[in-house]
């Protein structure tokens, strides 16, 4: 089903053309957005690499210095220490392991969120492209309007001078051609603001704007459609490895309650002054131990998380069930927006054509007398608001194709083979995922941080 997603770009664009992958392009480039999702998922892996963390020692060192003063005694004793201990837990009976499985379910949670984020960027993109031909176009069509009824305007004025009609058909032309020119300034107005949505959403202003690719092919079936959707789609993916880690926290808060086998080893140089000799004593020591542990009385708050688990795990699989009928809502309504905008071209169609000859029989009826002005300017407006409807509808049926493809999932740079680059989401998680500090692994680290552009 990915090679329905194609979007056909052509090879021979005229000079300066920009066409709607060129917008896309630009978007997925351009988006802040983007970026933002991008180091939320380099956060996510990190919590990968902190969960591995917790498997392994703990070292560090210890300083101290203490001085002592007892009643009866003269004098004060003061004594320094310097110690480096190492603790590693051995055994926890599960609890480790099931942390890091959690972290890694929310790392492709969140991929799958970045896909949503990538396909949202995508359709803006495509929004913003139609709204500007669509701007275009009704602008292009207004001012053709300005025109033909500036003509009627002045044939209105010939026909008066010469007495074959009064003031008021004069008047009336006026009063049509101000509001032509009026309807051209709120084209206008509207070109400016698609403009500054395509700016938005691509990163820069619109130039000439190439004629729209062939529209996407469609499923079979709007229930092929839907099965589609609900493999594809990026909501009810996140949804799935959700659902999938709070199952993992259920099992993880049940194994809190588990003991806890840990390790330690402990170095140390000390130094005592010895108040009567006026000396220091310097000693050395060391230890080894095991440390068993199992948490017997909380107060209530390892069975109130264990209860909270088990309400997030509910709230994830009744989120997962919504998000499934969201998205088979969203394939439905882009299915109904495509044949309702086809059913209305087709009908637009024919009132254009039935409108074109009403304009010029009444336009010939009236240079006989057999038509007033208002009949001429109204068949004119009529052929008008029919243009401008079809202007509309082709505007429409695009866009809703391509929220088709979003509904899918099918909406990605990949699926739509717009032969760019793409952010590899698994490139910075396997160079965190075993939590390096130093060696080859940082040195690794470093260069995937310079070639996403974090790194200094």
């Amino acid at each position: 089903m990915a090679a329905i997603a194609v979007l056909s770009i052509g090879t021979a664009l005229p000079a300066g053309a920009e066409s709607l992958a060129d917008a896309m392009v630009s978007a997925y480039r351009h988006s802040a957005l983007m970026e933002q999702n991008r180091a939320v998922l380099r956060a996510a892996d990190e919590d990968v690499a902190s969960a591995v963390a917790e498997l392994r020692p703990v070292l560090q060192w210890i300083a101290s210095h203490q001085i002592q003063r007892i009643e009866g005694i003269g004098g004060s004793t003061r004594s320094s220490s310097l110690a480096l201990q190492a603790e590693i837990p051995l055994y926890d009976w599960g609890r480790s392991q099931l942390a890091i499985d959690s972290a890694k379910e929310q790392v492709l949670a969140t991929r799958q969120a970045l896909v949503g984020v990538e396909q949202d960027v995508l359709l803006s993109a495509t929004r913003a492209f139609f709204d500007v031909r669509q701007a275009t176009e009704q602008v292009a069509l207004q001012e053709n309007s300005v025109r033909v009824i500036g003509e009627e305007h002045q044939a209105a004025q010939d026909r008066f001078e010469v007495g074959e009609i009064t003031v008021t058909d004069v008047a009336q032309a006026e009063a049509q051609l101000a509001a032509s020119r009026a309807a051209l300034a709120a084209a206008e107005g509207d070109l400016e603001v698609a403009q500054e949505g395509y700016l938005a959403a691509t990163g820069k202003e619109p130039g000439q704007l190439d004629a729209p690719p062939p529209l996407p092919e469609l499923p079979a079936s709007l229930d092929a459609a839907r099965s589609v959707a609900q493999k594809n789609h990026p909501a009810i993916k996140q949804a799935q490895r959700s659902a999938a880690a709070a199952e993992l926290g259920v099992a993880a808060a049940a194994a809190e309650r588990n003991p806890t086998l840990s390790g330690n080893v402990t170095a140390g140089v000390g130094r005592d002054f010895d108040q009567t000799a006026r000396d220091y004593d310097t000693r050395l020591s060391g230890s080894v131990g095991l440390e068993l542990s199992q948490t017997l009385y909380s107060g209530g708050r390892l069975p109130a998380q264990h209860r909270k688990a088990m309400a997030a795990r509910d709230e994830a699989r009744a989120q997962l069930l919504g998000t499934a009928r969201d998205v088979n809502q969203q394939v439905g309504t882009a299915w109904a927006n495509i044949d309702v905008a086809r059913a209305q071209i087709g009908a637009i169609d024919e009132q254009i054509s039935a409108a074109q000859q009403a304009y010029d029989g009444v336009r010939e009826e009236a240079q006989l007398g057999a038509r007033t002005t208002l009949d001429v300017l109204d068949a004119e407006q009529a052929l008008l608001e029919a243009r401008a409807d079809k202007i509309t509808a082709e505007a429409n049926l695009q866009l809703a194709h391509y929220q088709l493809l979003a509904a899918m999932g099918l909406l990605t740079v990949e699926n739509l083979k717009l032969g760019i680059p793409t952010y590899d989401p698994s490139q910075y998680y396997n160079a965190v995922r075993d939590a390096p500090f130093t060696s080859k692994q940082g040195e690794s680290l470093d260069r995937v941080l310079r070639a996403i552009g974090r790194g200094n």
